[in-house]
């Protein structure tokens, strides 16, 4: 049987959560990310067309909270400086130092949500990239 091929119509990337409360506030009021679907457990948050994070209670989610979190949200903006100077004076939680990486083509920075995923905010320094 071949493959289907109509186009996808949605991603989201979950991530699982002992304090849903307080990771809700903190994509909504520190990343200032939009409620798109709301399942009562899972608040799936837009991050661009197409793109969302789905925040799961992990009492309820289909996996379970872990201490080690081996997974980074990455988000690109048009003005990596005006988030950085944000950033820094939210004094988020890991914040790191503005940084280049000339092979990748891009400035970021990362810092952590509240139960330790790390985010990185991006723009690319150069076309392709």
């Amino acid at each position: 049987m071949p493959r289907p091929d109509a186009p996808n119509t949605l991603a989201i990337t979950f991530f699982y959560y002992r304090d849903l409360p307080a990771a809700m506030r903190f994509y909504e009021d520190i990343l200032g990310l939009s409620l798109a679907i709301d399942q009562g457990w899972c608040k799936i948050y837009k991050i661009c067309p197409g793109a969302h994070v789905g925040l799961v209670d992990e009492a309820k989610g289909m996996n379970k909270w872990q201490a080690a979190k081996p997974v980074q949200l990455c988000i690109r903006v048009p003005d990596v400086d005006a988030w950085y100077a944000y950033a820094n004076e939210a004094e988020l939680n890991g914040l790191s130092e503005l940084f280049i990486n000339d092979q990748l083509g891009i400035r970021a920075f990362v810092f952590n949500d509240p139960e330790g995923y790390q985010i990185e905010i991006q723009t690319a320094t150069r076309p392709g990239a």
